[in-house]
């Protein structure tokens, strides 16, 4: 085993976010470990046996982006949820965000609206390492649309099982939420 699920069962009891839910998502974030974990053994077993670059290992070889990122922006998303404080303006963070879209409001509403597009997916706001400009992107999928060469600060899950149950289909609301609850200090953490 290459990779365990982390334990994320702090999170209960935070405002906004039902036992149910958390308990439900951190269900599925464990799908992902294992099927990260059996898809890296598997490949590993056909590279052993000489299947390598046979069409059955190329399909696992595809599938194994979908499933290691679904692992790993579900605990960016965990890690950057659990905070009481709002974000320090004067901060890193607080600073760079209005450097970069003029006013933490501007930037806030323009993340917001990512994550209130029609679809599911993920909303995050990544850090370009090459110039060091933080933009907003919407990802559909685990394994498409993420930017090449930037660095992941906040990760927002607008797929239906993170907030559903909660809140049926009131995205904005489940959004309103989250941002009660980001950890600003984590996603501080991760400015390159």
């Amino acid at each position: 085993i290459m990779y365990t699920a982390k334990d994320y069962s702090k999170l209960i009891g935070m405002e906004g976010f039902s036992e149910t839910i958390l308990k439900n998502h951190f269900n599925l974030y464990q799908g992902y470990v294992t099927n990260t974990n059996k898809i890296i053994g598997m490949l590993s077993q056909m590279v052993t046996e000489d299947r390598a670059g046979t069409p059955e290992w190329a399909e696992l070889k595809r599938r194994m982006g979908g499933e290691f990122n679904g692992m790993r922006l579900h605990e960016y998303y965990f890690e950057n949820l659990g905070g009481k404080a709002p974000l320090n303006k004067q901060g890193k963070l607080g600073k760079k965000l209005a450097e970069d879209f003029g006013s933490y409001e501007t930037w806030e509403k323009a993340f917001k609206a990512v994550g209130s597009m029609r679809g599911v997916g993920w909303a995050v706001l990544y850090q370009d390492t090459t110039n060091g400009k933080l933009i907003n992107f919407w990802i559909n999928e685990h394994d498409v649309g993420h930017p090449a060469g930037c660095n992941p600060i906040l990760i927002l899950d607008v797929f239906e099982h993170a907030f559903m149950i909660d809140y049926g289909l009131k995205r904005a609301d489940y959004i309103t939420a989250f941002f009660k609850n980001i950890d600003w200090k984590t996603a501080e953490s991760r400015l390159k």
